[in-house]
């Protein structure tokens, strides 16, 4: 009897844990929020320690979030403690949803009418599942649901927030934004030719520190490069989206 109240108890707790991923209903707030992510892990799919930054932000703003992502295979899975190919597939929905407690929808449910702001995490699934820019550079292509859904907030007028290399969907749907992607030195920046692919797609680069935020007020887009930066510790990380979202939220 004893252990079935247990039971009950840690049911009703993780059904309390994960309230804050659910709708826009569960909290006390007018600033609804959207995420999108792009599988779980850094080299496939979405970079946990943004990802989940974001999250405790929103959070910590006491504003709603709601998790979504594309229905899609992913473009490869990544063994991320070897760094080699897996032979094997793997659902780019099923994968993000590790990070969010199960908790999240199909990218094709999201509409801009019903949130206040969107935001992007970083992670090589962003170049490779949510466009193809890991293959294609400054010729890259974006996953249909993914410019639908931010050409619908660019059209609304309502922000968006970009983390580490998820500007290039910005640079790529949003002529003359202006964006970061850090900064051009190569000895702490290994993807520095990014700043130079977001210019050639027609965006305005702005160089920034790991910990840093640039804010294009006339499109309300903030952005931060993060995990751009290789010696980028977690709290300069979480520190700069921690900005991010704050600016974000005063963009509503």
């Amino acid at each position: 009897m004893n252990q079935l109240k247990i039971l009950r108890l840690n049911k009703c707790g993780l059904s309390l844990s994960i309230r804050f991923f659910s709708t826009s209903k569960c909290l006390n707030s007018n600033k609804n929020v959207a995420l999108v992510l792009g599988g779980c892990g850094i080299y496939d799919g979405s970079e946990v320690l943004e990802s989940t930054s974001a999250i405790i932000h929103l959070s910590k703003n006491n504003a709603n979030c709601s998790i979504f992502a594309p229905n899609i295979e992913q473009f490869h899975v990544i063994n991320h403690l070897t760094g080699q190919v897996s032979p094997e597939t793997r659902n780019v929905l099923e994968e993000s949803a590790r990070i969010v407690r199960g908790n999240i929808q199909p990218l094709e449910k999201l509409k801009a009418s019903d949130f206040h702001a969107l935001v992007f995490p970083g992670g090589f699934g962003v170049a490779k599942n949510l466009c193809d820019y890991a293959s294609q550079g400054a010729n890259m292509t974006i996953n249909k649901d993914v410019e639908r859904v931010v050409d619908e907030f660019i059209v609304a007028s309502k922000p968006i927030g970009f983390i580490c290399i998820s500007p290039v969907l910005a640079a790529r749907l949003i002529p003359g934004v202006e964006i970061t992607e850090g900064k051009r030195d190569k000895k702490d920046w290994p993807y520095a030719e990014t700043i130079e692919n977001i210019a050639l797609m027609g965006a305005k680069p702005i160089e920034k520190d790991s910990s840093e935020i640039h804010v294009d007020q006339k499109f309300k887009v903030v952005s931060t490069p993060a995990f751009m930066k290789q010696t980028a510790t977690p709290a300069e990380v979480f520190n700069g989206i921690g900005d991010l979202i704050s600016n974000l939220l005063r963009l509503i």
